[in-house]
């Protein structure tokens, strides 16, 4: 059955404060800047700079003051203006061209007034271009003046920079500004537009050809920005934590991406719109794609008639899986799924304005006829569009659900063949609590305890089946499927994770991932400290439910993995330097007995077996597995590996992290490099490392001897200074230091503790001073030679062990 669509008058913009004014900007300039606050009960309108007598207007419907600027001609307008959206009261933000930002607000007195101004740019050297506000952050894209470290074209197009400046909650003042971070070094003018989860950096029509086909993507919350060239079908992530104070060079970012900097035409773009989905684009041929938040590129249809021009008004957004265009006078309405057209519309007018959706949580119950429509403004009123709710489409009362889970608690633990209704529940007396629950519902007993928790546990399933019946009827949002997949999650966790239940969990993360893994996150309770370690506060009884293997002989079919599997697997797909740190969390929170019966694996074999088979699986990943297991073989495995890559930096602080715990394991370590550092002169320059691992049991005559059991072969006669491009000898320089970490701290009093103590001891040398020529007569016999210090010769300086 074909949807309708219906277009509904909700305000001709009669009760709203300075209606007359209001219907005056909407009416005379289709370029105004119209923004809706996030409860929809205040709209403002403000005219870009440059434009005929500037003026800012901020109209509340309902009783209230009327917010009203205006700006003498030549005098700097606002470049733009947004709503804070959490505070309790309207404020919101001003930001003009040369950087002076000021905050307005409400409070106890009616009407509104100036709250806090600021500078963004203290020195006055920058020029702001375009502003966004997302996630309590306030974003910009400035132009440096007097940037010459270039020739002048090319330090003009690349003369940018965005920066980050965070928003904060303060008394009277509602917010205040913190400190500000440089996101992007020397980059292109870009264009600034913000969703509620990401920021897109987008080209404008000033940016410099050859890298006018590119845009990023930043999401604030992962630390992450894709670079995205959507011509090219091409999308590159980079981890990028703005908290910890990374930034990135535009130029060095993209010289670093393959393939990013073929020739290419630049994005011909009529109007960009953000979406929940990602950015919606049109071009002038009438093509609308869709850049998803993940980087990816898809079209999503085609309008029947083209924008003419850039001065063609035109306007998008996206409601129930349906994008709406407004192109002129003419509403187009398609399928995002298809790219079918559902309706085409014919307006009365040709300024309409598409309002952002509201929120979410902030309706209230003269919005609900609004919720989940899309809003179009024009000088005629508030409009909105939506479909047609499905004939016969009733959510089902309290007291049946009550009987619907009391049908599918007995269906699980009856042996009836027949399928249980609750007709049958309710007429055969089969099961009496449904009853009383009912009669609790009904209020015939006083409010209780049980009262309390029966009604919250019921509101969040007659929540979750209106979230499932809106998206049965249509609705393929991306917030209602990520609300859907959180609530299922942190239900399924509270089950035992068997059978049916294994298998819905597995269906899931499977179809929803990033949804999946962040309620999982909250139900785990995960935090990462400041050394990068994972914490965890949640209750054993959920990390034994986690972490329980399959049982023997009960392997479930068609890729059904167990619960651990199935984290580490989401884990390898979203975020892979979190795994290994999960993974020595789980040993942690492990205890006795939390294994399936019989044999199971250690949890780092279980994770390892998701990376894939031996030999297949990423390197650095598995590396940091065996590492961080804590068992010995895995640890040796490990450094064995790492010493045929020749990392002998990670081998040795691997072996300086084990604690006194593990002594033999240390020891062995120590040995295996003891072994390279005899054989070659690659760990020389990190042989102070190499000393602070000698174990302190070792003594210098036993230290020798592992060295001297490695040493390679002497080939040809001994020479001191090896031949050119030979590989230099070991020295007894180079294991005097050895030998120093395993002697006493002072010199020995009484006798030598191993024949080979006494090369600690060795007296200093003694200045040089003039030495006596030794006639014929005076030259001493061999057996007076005694090792005193004293005219070495250069042999002496580089000997052979």
């Amino acid at each position: 059955m074909k949807r309708a669509g219906t277009l509904r008058l909700l305000s001709d913009l009669s009760n709203f404060t300075g209606a007359a004014r209001l219907r005056e900007l909407l009416a005379g300039d289709p370029d105004v800047l119209v923004r809706c606050s996030p409860d929809g009960r205040h709209l403002l309108l403000l005219r870009s700079p440059g434009s005929p007598a500037p003026q800012l207007l901020v109209s509340m419907r309902g009783p209230g003051l009327t917010l009203e600027r205006a700006w003498p001609e030549g005098h700097p307008s606002p470049l733009d203006a947004f709503f804070i959206p959490w505070l309790a009261r309207p404020a919101l933000i001003l930001v003009w061209e040369s950087g002076l930002v000021e905050v307005w607000g409400t409070g106890m007195e009616p009407g509104w007034k100036l709250l806090q101004s600021t500078e963004l740019c203290p020195d006055g050297g920058a020029r702001l271009l375009a502003v966004a506000a997302t996630r309590g952050r306030l974003v910009w894209c400035e132009e440096q003046l007097g940037v010459e470290d270039q020739p002048r074209q090319l330090s003009m197009a690349f003369s940018h920079r965005v920066c980050v400046k965070t928003l904060e909650t303060s008394g009277e003042a509602g917010t205040k500004l913190g400190r500000t971070h440089i996101l992007l070094h020397h980059c292109p003018p870009f264009g600034l537009i913000a969703s509620r989860k990401d920021l897109f950096l987008v080209p404008t029509t000033t940016t410099w050809p050859g890298v006018a086909h590119v845009l990023l993507i930043w999401n604030p919350s992962k630390g992450r920005v894709i670079v995205v060239a959507p011509s090219l079908g091409l999308s590159h992530s980079k981890s990028l934590n703005s908290r910890q104070g990374e930034t990135w060079d535009f130029r060095t970012l993209l010289r670093g991406l393959p393939g990013f900097l073929s020739p290419r035409e630049p994005l011909a773009v009529h109007t960009w719109a953000p979406s929940s989905h990602g950015l919606l684009l049109l071009d002038f041929k009438g093509k609308v794609s869709l850049v998803q938040c993940h980087g990816g590129t898809r079209t999503v249809g085609t309008l029947q008639e083209a924008p003419v021009g850039l001065k063609g008004s035109a306007a998008l957004g996206t409601f129930h899986g349906t994008l709406a265009c407004v192109l002129g006078s003419t509403l187009e309405l398609l399928d995002m799924s298809s790219g079918q057209l559902l309706e085409r519309k014919v307006l009365s007018t040709d300024k309409v304005h598409l309002l952002e959706p509201s929120a979410p949580g902030m309706k209230n119950e003269e919005d609900m006829e609004m919720q989940g429509a899309l809003c179009l403004l024009s000088a005629l009123g508030l409009f909105c569009v939506g479909w047609e709710a499905p004939q016969g489409l009733e959510l089902p009362s309290d007291k049946d659900m009550v009987f619907e889970e009391a049908c599918g608690y007995y269906q699980r633990r009856s042996l009836r063949g027949t399928q249980l209704t609750p007709e049958e529940l309710r007429h055969n007396s089969m099961f009496r609590a449904p009853q009383a629950l009912a009669s609790i519902l009904q209020g015939h007993l006083p409010p209780s305890a049980l009262l309390t928790t029966l009604r919250a546990e019921l509101r969040d399933y007659r929540s979750l089946e209106q979230l499932k019946a809106q998206l049965v009827a249509g609705d393929e949002e991306e917030a209602g499927w990520t609300e859907l997949a959180e609530h299922e999650v942190a239900r399924l966790l509270r089950t035992q994770l068997t059978g049916d239940h294994l298998v819905q969990f597995n269906t899931i993360f499977q179809a929803l991932p990033t949804a999946a893994w962040s309620a999982t996150l909250q139900a785990l309770q995960l935090q990462p400290d400041r050394t990068g370690r994972l914490r965890s506060q949640a209750p054993p009884d959920v990390w034994k439910k986690i972490l329980r293997g399959p049982t023997a002989g009960k392997e479930h079919p068609n890729g059904i993995l167990p619960p651990f599997e199935l984290l580490c697997q989401c884990l390898c797909q979203l975020e892979p330097q979190w795994l290994p740190p999960f993974v020595e969390l789980a040993q942690q929170q492990g205890g006795p007995g939390w294994a399936a019966e019989g044999p199971s694996l250690p949890l780092y074999r279980r994770a390892l077996a998701v990376l894939g088979e031996e030999g297949k699986r990423p390197e650095a990943l598995e590396l940091e597995l065996l590492l961080g297991s804590g068992r010995p073989k895995a640890v040796l495995q490990a450094v064995r590996q790492l010493i045929e890559k020749e990392q002998w930096e990670k081998v040795l602080q691997a072996g300086l992290a084990l604690d006194s715990s593990s002594p033999l394991l240390r020891s062995e370590i120590f040995k295996l490099l003891l072994a390279e550092f005899a054989r070659h002169r690659s760990l020389d320059a990190h042989l102070p490392l190499l000393c602070c691992l000698c174990p302190p049991e070792v003594a210098p005559d036993e230290l020798l001897l592992l060295l001297r059991t490695h040493l390679p072969d002497d080939v040809g006669t001994a020479n001191p200074f090896p031949e050119p491009g030979a590989e230099s000898p070991l020295t007894v320089g180079l294991v005097r230091a050895l030998l120093e970490q395993t002697g006493a701290q002072g010199r020995p009093s009484g006798l030598a503790q191993s024949k080979y103590e006494d090369i600690l001891w060795d007296p200093d040398t003694p200045p040089r001073g003039p030495i006596a020529t030794l006639q014929a007569s005076d030259h001493p016999g061999p057996e007076s030679w005694v090792p005193s210090g004293q005219g070495l010769c250069a042999t002496d300086m580089g000997g052979h062990l």
